[in-house]
């Protein structure tokens, strides 16, 4: 980024922010440019900095670069200096530690054990408990990521194998967590005993890999082996007569999955099958039973442009009404836009949506999101439909409305900021939006299309914190606070 450009999101954060995505393969001889291939299908996941690890026999390599996966990865100058049968990657949005390169992950160490490198997904809602507790006893942290909190714990285990140094590290971990491991001879997946951040376990031509999301799969003609289970941890390992043996090991006590449910709204690619259950198939039944929910007279059903689609799929094809494309998206924006002069806010929305008038023009437009954070872009998006010549505009949200900031690896306002929050009803927010009418999905609306379940209040079946408030885990670092306490987020994001 240069000096005078400044992230298209700082300029309307309006949007659930990026996890992280994570991508690791043993044994293979093009581990790190295959790494770099699974990085790019994740780069939806993450977009501030991209990492690799390799190791070659010897030695570790280490390649981290603020920035897209395609603007560094694709070199073969870079990828040639990650040499070796073994590797690791990860893209990176930041939820916790500035975006600075020593952040970028995946994170290495030389322990009593060996090297070590380490790649995370979720966030650690006892990150900043358990790094101020280290620190006092000496540590010394060379980022600010809730990561480097594992990496102190396995240095400080007693376990004498680096796996069970690893799994050792895990039990003192609250929150949510994908993480990848890689040793001299082992990669190793782990997820939280909630299993609220998807992994799943590949293979090509019997070399294990790990990825966040099966679209990484697909990218490299992998085989989709199943899900790395809630609170499962999976061990691939080089043996000394060059074979890989892989074990499972449940450290936890057992609970149900609970997998978030904005994997499913927005987080995931459509192409994606998370938890079973692909991921467009369940956007498109979000959008028919909003149709069902929430009907409305109109000519024309327009998505918001990407998120939206599938939804609005679903919802053209429930309501009979016809579905087109009333609001093209600028592909090649970027997520950085050189701002010479304070004058080129103006263009707002512009910049990445334009509206398609033909298709607008003297009719009723049901517009179809797949969620509303803080609103602002829905207000753009109505008054750019209005000057396309729309007569009515009516807004359709393929989920429910969110009162409550996420702490398990999304970047979300403030509750107070959430457009939920800050209107007493319904009618106040569809005012604040400019629309004609406003309507969500409902929670056992968005529970059908995901799971065919309604929600059971006493033993929910996914994460669904962002809506109910019913969050899964502890949340050790807030000390107590008022769950809608509006310094939360700034707390949790605390790195010293």
């Amino acid at each position: 980024m240069t000096h005078n450009a400044k992230p298209i999101a700082e300029w309307d954060h309006d949007t659930l922010r990026e996890e992280c995505g994570v991508f690791g393969i043993l044994g293979h001889p093009e581990a790190a440019t295959l790494t770099a291939l699974g990085l790019h299908a994740l780069q939806h996941r993450g977009q501030e900095a991209a990492g690799i690890v390799s190791f070659d026999g010897k030695q570790f390599h280490s390649e981290r670069q603020l920035g897209l996966v395609g603007d560094h990865f694709t070199d073969p100058a870079t990828v040639g200096r990650l040499p070796g049968h073994l590797a690791m990657g990860h893209v990176r949005y930041s939820t916790t530690g500035e975006t600075i390169l020593r952040n970028v992950q995946p994170l290495f160490a030389e322990l009593e054990v060996g090297g070590i490198a380490i790649a995370h997904n979720g966030n650690f809602t006892n990150g900043l408990t358990l790094r101020k507790q280290l620190i006092s006893q000496g540590a010394i942290c060379q980022s600010t990521s809730d990561t480097e909190v594992v990496l102190h714990l396995i240095a400080r285990s007693k376990k004498i194998a680096s796996s069970d140094r690893f799994i050792d590290a895990l039990m003192h971990l609250e929150g949510a967590f994908a993480l990848v491991a890689m040793t001299r001879t082992k990669l190793i997946g782990a997820r939280d005993a909630n299993g609220i951040r998807p992994l799943v376990l590949g293979d090509l031509d019997g070399k294990p890999i790990f990825a966040s999301e099966t679209c990484a799969l697909d990218i490299i003609g992998a085989k989709f082996v199943r899900d790395v289970e809630n609170g499962e941890v999976v061990i691939c390992e080089t043996q000394p007569d060059g074979t890989i043996t892989i074990d499972s090991v449940k450290p936890f006590a057992p609970r149900p999955e609970r997998i978030c449910l904005f994997e499913y709204v927005y987080f995931a690619r459509p192409d994606s099958i998370v938890a079973g259950r692909p991921v467009y198939s369940a956007r498109k039944r979000m959008g028919i039973n909003l149709a069902k929910e929430a009907p409305v007279e109109a000519d024309v059903v327009v998505p918001v442009p990407d998120g939206g689609t599938p939804a609005a799929i679903g919802y053209a094809q429930a309501s009979g009404i016809p579905f087109e494309l009333g609001i093209i998206r600028n592909h090649y924006v970027g997520r950085t836009f050189i701002e010479p002069t304070q004058s080129i806010r103006a263009f707002g929305v512009k910049l990445k949506h334009s509206a398609n008038r033909a298709e607008i023009e003297g009719k009723r437009v049901v517009l179809i999101d797949d969620s509303i954070v803080r609103g602002t872009t829905s207000v753009k998006i109505v008054q750019m439909i209005r000057e396309a010549g729309a007569r009515e505009v009516h807004i359709r949200v393929a989920s429910p409305m969110i009162f409550h900031s996420d702490y398990y690896g999304i970047d979300t306002p403030d509750p107070e900021n959430l457009i939920a929050n800050q209107h007493p009803d319904l009618e106040s927010m569809c005012r604040f939006i400019g629309a004609d009418s406003l309507a969500f999905l409902s929670i056992d609306g968005l529970y059908d299309a995901v799971g065919g379940v309604k929600r059971n209040p006493l033993s929910p079946q996914f994460t669904d914190h962002h809506f109910t408030g019913d969050y899964p885990t502890k949340l050790t670092d807030l000390n107590g606070r008022s769950k809608n306490d509006p310094k939360m987020l700034s707390l949790m994001k605390e790195a010293s």
